[in-house]
């Protein structure tokens, strides 16, 4: 098969579960090429971008400016640049006879490669944001591909606030299949407007064969040692787990807090950290690339993911660093947030509480530090689960699955769709 990603910026790191599908389909001998917005941070590259050269696999697409005065001014240099060479494609783009909006606001314009002389079965927008230029992108470039949104969070969430409920339903009439990372979002999908039958759930998944599993045991040296992973941003709500850190920093001087990431709250985090004078147990310790955080995790005891819904609404999926936590054995702490609850085995595997609760935190968290001995089997549960659901390998023979099955016109029975969202296909 001959896939197209549309992706909006590549590459870059917080999205390894792009990068996963991508090599997944690689490795099964299919095509892929990824076409992106804009150009990630080229100094921090997950390995797999070098490994299998996916930047020679990489197109960049013009952006498209929300000012539409700017978007016209920009469009006039991209139609220059076109029409010399390839006028038929370029006219083409602007033919809001046959068209329409897509048309009229450039959309198809921007989306037009000239030179390009590939075409794709499949189109799949990583993002629902990114499906209206996947959509202009079909048209341009590949009118037979079948055309597959997954939805993560941002885009069901405030996106939808910001931009109105029918957002897609030009989306939801030209797409062909579309895919949810978690149980909590596909009804929400749904009742934006998108067929039921047409939406499956499908997980992003973890090589766990990356993610040594080990049980978990107080150190010798009398240390304790937390770890959260995540972008220093609201919704991840590490300042509750900071609190949390404090208040039980009163009574047990025994505990490193390691605070993995980077991002735009990380002055107001240090400055939280100092205003509760716990500087010498917590630690912003910044950006680390994917051995580095494993070698953190490898000697940390146990793992805090305090997500929160932002202030615009933005909101997670089962988040990856969990599963990574998990997958080595560490019990684990979040919240009732999202989909993380379908992740997080309240009491088997760690605990949820409530978000933004910082007294609960510490409750849980001093719960763990009181009981060691609950953490080897709190971790053994953690690595089953992800084992069991998550796993990379089944999640993209999954994926080539669906595509195979929308290639062949063959509709997903209902009885295939429950076994692909419950991960036993």
């Amino acid at each position: 098969m001959r896939v197209a990603f549309i992706v909006s910026d590549f590459p870059i790191l917080s999205e390894t579960f792009i990068i996963n599908q991508i090599v997944g389909l690689i490795e099964r001998g299919h095509e892929v090429d990824i076409y992106a917005d804009y150009k990630g941070d080229l100094n921090k590259v997950h390995p797999d971008v070098e490994k299998y050269a996916l930047l020679k696999r990489t197109y960049y697409l013009p952006e498209i400016s929300e000012n539409f005065l700017a978007r016209i001014f920009n469009g006039l240099f991209i139609f220059l640049k076109n029409i010399l060479q390839n006028p038929f494609l370029t006219l083409r783009s602007l033919n809001f006879f046959k068209y329409g909006k897509s048309a009229i606001y450039l959309y198809l314009l921007y989306s037009t490669i000239p030179n390009l002389s590939k075409t794709y079965d499949i189109i799949h927008c990583q993002f629902g944001t990114l499906s209206f230029r996947g959509m202009a992108f079909r048209i341009m470039h590949s009118p037979d591909a079948k055309l597959i949104t997954t939805f993560r969070g941002y885009d069901i969430s405030s996106f939808v606030e910001t931009k109105g409920r029918d957002i897609y339903s030009e989306l939801f009439k030209s797409g062909d299949f579309f895919l949810a990372n978690c149980d909590f979002f596909k009804p929400r999908v749904i009742a934006l407007g998108c067929n039921p039958k047409n939406i499956v759930v499908h997980r992003s998944g973890l090589d766990c064969n990356k993610f040594p599993f080990a049980f978990r045991y107080p150190s010798a040296d009398g240390k304790i040692r937390i770890a959260t992973t995540g972008r220093l941003v609201e919704k991840k709500g590490i300042e509750y787990a900071i609190r949390a850190v404090a208040q039980l920093a009163k009574t047990h001087s025994n505990l490193e807090y390691n605070i993995i990431g980077d991002g735009e709250l990380k002055f107001e985090l240090q400055q939280l950290i100092d205003e509760l004078n716990v500087g010498n147990i917590v630690n912003l310790v910044g950006w680390k690339n994917e051995q580095e955080i494993r070698e953190i995790l490898d000697i940390s005891h146990l793992f805090i993911a305090p997500s929160v819904t932002a202030a615009d609404g933005n909101q997670d999926a089962p988040i990856n660093v969990l599963k990574e936590a998990m997958a080595m054995g560490l019990p684990v702490i979040s919240t009732y947030h999202g989909g993380i609850p379908e992740l997080v085995e309240d009491g088997v595997s760690g605990y949820l509480v409530p978000e933004r609760d910082t007294d609960a935190l510490a409750q849980k968290l001093g719960y763990l530090l009181e009981h060691p001995e609950s953490w080897t089997e709190m971790g053994q549960a953690g690595r089953n689960y992800v084992e069991k659901h998550y796993d990379l390998h089944t999640l993209n023979d999954q994926l080539v699955k669906i595509y195979q099955q929308l290639l062949n016109d063959v509709a997903l029975s209902e009885a295939c769709q429950k076994q692909i969202s419950s991960g036993y296909i």
